[in-house]
């Protein structure tokens, strides 16, 4: 795939302020990138999985943490605010038995680890990944190499 940004420079303006939305400090962006991390891993983007791993071990997070992500539910070194996070991410993109994906007690549960503003915050990072997703799956930009290493 050609360079989506250089088709449609917008692309950089949207990415700017869905990554400035994120930014209020109302979530730790330690939780953002577990739940982007998540997002990969569940739509099996190598290259989104890579690169939100690589963007939390920049930060300083451990490897137990990084590895325990895929198995976040049986994994013990998740704050509860932060299971809360990852149960949203794998509501809104994983197939729910009995079709509601995000249910009344699971936005309770988030809402008792996350205030309104932090709430929305973990609503629009889900939603920044998720914007993502395609330019990920059908551009299949290499893992560990930047989009500006490799769209020409």
């Amino acid at each position: 795939m050609s360079d989506p940004t250089a088709l449609v420079p917008e692309l950089k303006d949207i990415g700017g302020w869905l990554f400035r939305a994120t930014g209020n400090h109302s979530v730790p962006r330690s939780t953002i990138g577990l739940v982007h991390l998540r997002a990969g891993q569940i739509v099996d983007s190598t290259y989104l999985t890579v690169l939100h791993s690589t963007g939390l071990r920049k930060a300083g997070e451990s490897e137990e943490r990084i590895g325990a992500v895929a198995a976040w539910r049986d994994a013990t070194c998740f704050t509860d605010a932060e299971r809360a996070a990852l149960a949203l991410v794998d509501a809104v993109l994983l197939p729910s038995p009995d079709g509601e994906r995000v249910p009344d007690n699971l936005y309770a549960e988030a809402a008792r680890h996350y205030d309104p503003t932090a709430l929305t915050t973990l609503t629009i990072a889900i939603g920044q990944v998720n914007f993502f997703i395609p330019l990920a799956l059908i551009g299949k930009p290499l893992p560990g190499r930047s989009p500006a290493e490799q769209w020409t």
